[in-house]
């Protein structure tokens, strides 16, 4: 290989799931093992690994997504390695080991096909936006690759009297446990979000993370949803 370049070589492979760089997920698959993958997210692959766009499992699950927010959905099978990515989006690789976490469907990129998934309507945000906001809730054991439009922070919310608030335009994900509520702000609108209209926030509380991008989504999360 020209020298250069051979510090773009892959890493040997030591877990299902990890970063290769910022930007890419590398993935170990294995017969029995299936992957659900964003449709379009795949790059690259080594070995033999089947693609079924849509497949029955998610079907069923995605015909609650009535929002619009859903990301379609591929399954992966095979054995080999398989390199996804989002448009040069930043990668974070989650080991959930039992645990569990909510994640806006924008920021799905991928998660092993045996773990608990399914939509959910977010409480609590309702009386401010309509149908409120949808997000998918994923537990059990196994992997979850999230993206984030930049490097995101990950915020730790402890167990205090302390709120935290977020701009849902630029949250990513959040420990499902987590109390949340909406708040609405006049006098932050130009400061808070993309500035037009009343300003809204998402409050979490409780013992929990919070995943924030340093970038807002490019649809508005709390619009009113049909």
């Amino acid at each position: 290989m020209n020298q250069p370049l051979m510090g773009y070589a892959p890493a040997p492979v030591t877990a299902r799931m990890e970063n290769h760089g910022d930007h890419m997920l590398k993935v170990a698959m294995q017969t029995g093992n299936d992957l659900l993958a964003r449709v379009g997210s795949m790059v690259a692959y080594e070995g033999f690994v089947q693609y079924e766009p849509n497949p029955p499992a998610v079907r069923q699950i995605a015909r609650d997504w009535v929002t619009g927010e859903g990301a379609p959905l591929m399954k992966c099978s095979g054995d080999g390695l398989l390199y996804l990515a989002d448009y040069g989006a930043n990668v974070v690789v989650i080991n959930l080991n039992g645990d569990g976490i909510s994640v806006n469907a924008t920021n799905l990129l991928a998660f092993d096909a045996q773990l608990t998934w399914g939509v959910e309507r977010v409480k609590g945000l309702a009386k401010f936006a309509g149908q409120g906001l949808w997000n998918t809730r994923i537990s059990g054991q196994g992997w979850v690759a999230l993206t984030s439009r930049g490097k995101p922070i990950v915020v730790d919310c402890g167990g205090g009297e302390d709120e935290t608030y977020v701009d849902p335009d630029a949250l990513v994900a959040w420990s499902p446990n987590l109390k949340v509520k909406g708040k609405r702000s006049f006098k932050a609108q130009s400061l808070i979000g993309r500035g037009s209209g009343e300003a809204y926030q998402m409050a979490f509380s409780g013992q929990g993370i919070v995943v924030v991008q340093p970038s807002e989504d490019s649809t508005d999360r709390l619009r009113v949803r049909g």
